[in-house]
């Protein structure tokens, strides 16, 4: 008799249809304080208005978009204020989920890491914006992970899409880009080191940075960040 196999695990379309709005959003594609053309994303995405609704409800819900009742959905614009308010409470959860991730690390899951920093170090070097940006993501969501605190992850992922609406929509200096490339090398040392206490300062000050770098978005472009394009970290 044959063992059975386990059967891949699939996307399904209700994770596939949020992770291509999700990415509509961060791309500027669907732009800042726009409604939500839902019957032209129907027709693009090859979808019903049901399963369009229900997606939008979950970015709705990560703050991504703002769900007018009986009106549809607008897409969210940060105010300078909300920057000052949510990047100092997700640099607390992120020094935290350092902290942790330090005290509850494998072998495994740091090599993991390494090897995703290395990678991305790579695309740095290659000026390779893009694909350096996705595994920054999964770095973070990886400490984040080995924290092995679902309440601390509840509250991360509660406010982590409203950060990165922010981090795509400014545009970054190439200067900045570098100081955030050896901010993570820091970050890796530190846990290799499984010093909980260093990595959770080093995070904390990575999001202060990140939070400067907004704020300088909005000196320079008016008072509300909208979609116009992708960031550095």
């Amino acid at each position: 008799m044959n063992e059975m196999t386990q059967p891949t695990p699939r996307t399904t379309l209700h994770e596939e249809l949020v992770g291509k709005l999700r990415e509509m959003i961060f791309s500027g594609e669907l732009r800042g304080g726009d409604r939500v053309p839902e019957q032209k994303l129907c027709d693009q995405l090859g979808v019903s208005r049901t399963p369009l609704r229900e997606a939008l409800k979950v970015l709705g819900n990560e703050g991504l978009l703002e769900l007018l009742p009986n009106r549809g959905a607008r897409v969210a614009t940060l105010s300078e204020a909300d920057i000052d308010e949510i990047f100092p409470v997700m640099g607390a959860l992120e020094a935290l989920s350092g902290e942790l991730a330090c005290a509850n690390l494998t072998d495994a899951e740091f090599a993991e890491i390494r090897a995703m920093h290395y990678q991305m170090a790579l695309h740095h070097t290659r000026g390779e914006l893009a694909p350096y940006f996705q595994l920054n993501r999964q770095i973070h969501d990886a400490i984040l992970k080995a924290a092995r605190n679902p309440t601390l992850e509840a509250q991360y992922n509660a406010l982590v899409g409203r950060i990165r609406l922010a981090r795509y929509w400014s545009n970054m200096s190439k200067e900045r880009w570098d100081q955030a490339m050896k901010e993570h090398e820091e970050i890796l040392s530190a846990l290799e080191a499984r010093d909980g206490k260093l990595l959770s300062g080093i995070l904390s000050q990575h999001l202060e940075n990140k939070r400067r770098t907004v704020r300088q978005a909005f000196r320079e472009g008016g008072t509300e960040v909208q979609g116009t394009g992708v960031a550095y970290d």
